[in-house]
């Protein structure tokens, strides 16, 4: 049984039976690719700048609408609807440091 080899690991180092070192643990490297980073980098410019576009899309069509229905004489809840769209608004442009601050 001389010849058993017991593989422990020991800060980083693999030990055999005897004390020797057999060789150095592999450390994964933390972090994306560059490539991969930056594609995604892209995708998150293209989807936040469709994120603007899509809120002041959203504040124009309001402000067309409450134009509209106040010529016509109409009482609708367009404050409500501007709200949601500010809302909206506010969560696109907040998004990347509310997940950095969660995670």
């Amino acid at each position: 049984m001389k010849d058993t080899l017991l593989s422990l690991a020991v800060d980083g180092h693999k030990y055999l039976a005897d004390g020797e070192t057999a060789s150095a643990v592999p450390q994964p490297v933390s972090g994306a690719p560059d490539k991969l980073a930056d594609a995604v980098n892209v995708v998150l410019g293209i989807a936040a700048w469709a994120g603007t576009v899509a809120g002041v899309a959203g504040v124009l069509i309001t402000g067309i609408m409450m134009a509209v229905s106040m010529k016509r004489g109409e009482s609708s809840e367009h404050f409500s609807r501007l709200g949601m769209v500010l809302g909206g608004c506010v969560l696109v442009s907040t998004a990347g440091p509310i997940v950095e601050f969660l995670f």
